[in-house]
């Protein structure tokens, strides 16, 4: 007696859906995303309970070092073009055009104004390698960043400021921070920290 043959089934699965769904959830998740902001140096911020979240828009970010030095960020690229503008006019320094939209397309800064020409001429990769070294002068004798904050307060009234600094960063430092945002009665303002994990009781 012959043996019965076994039909073959087709082994062909339609993906199509399967397609259809991953590029959805590929475009949504590319929409819906923020991208990490570049920052000059490496900050570990201190470790806290609190769960305020800071806004993403009308934001000034002050970044202060373990060294001392002090960096600056603002998130609208209008509001950059305006603050460097009314900085040249008070420092005396000119900026053409084409520095003021190449400092309005960077997130953060953190050079002295009289040198800020010499570094927006400088190539991206040249700006990052050199930044680190610098810092906005925020001393007694020279405290531009005095200047920066008072300009970026005129450009936009609903800036919220939000300070962040590493966990290693000298209190001395940070309080010379804060003296110099209460000197232009700037009280209100956050400090970004990292969430820390409560023990279960």
């Amino acid at each position: 007696m012959a043996n019965e043959k076994i039909k073959k089934k087709s082994t062909f699965i339609d993906m199509t859906a399967m397609s259809d769904v991953t590029v959805l959830l590929l475009t949504f998740f590319m929409l819906t995303s923020t991208f990490v902001q570049k920052e000059p140096v490496s900050v570990n911020t201190p470790a806290s309970v609190s769960e305020i979240k800071i806004p993403e828009t009308n934001v000034l970010q002050v970044l202060v070092e373990p060294g001392g030095k002090v960096f600056m960020g603002l998130d609208k690229p209008q509001n950059r073009a305006e603050v460097l503008k009314k900085m040249g006019e008070q420092y005396g320094v000119t900026f053409t055009d084409a520095e003021v939209k190449k400092f309005s397309l960077s997130n953060s800064f953190g050079v002295p104004i009289q040198g800020m020409k010499q570094f927006l001429n400088l190539a991206p990769e040249e700006q990052d390698r050199i930044l680190m070294n610098y810092g906005i002068p925020c001393d007694s004798t020279d405290n531009q960043f005095k200047s920066w904050v008072k300009f970026a307060r005129e450009v936009n009234k609903d800036l919220i400021i939000a300070i962040k600094a590493d966990h290693h960063t000298p209190y001395p430092f940070i309080k010379d921070v804060m003296n110099t945002l209460q000197d232009l009665r700037e009280n209100r303002y956050n400090l970004i920290t990292s969430l820390k994990n409560m023990p279960e009781i």
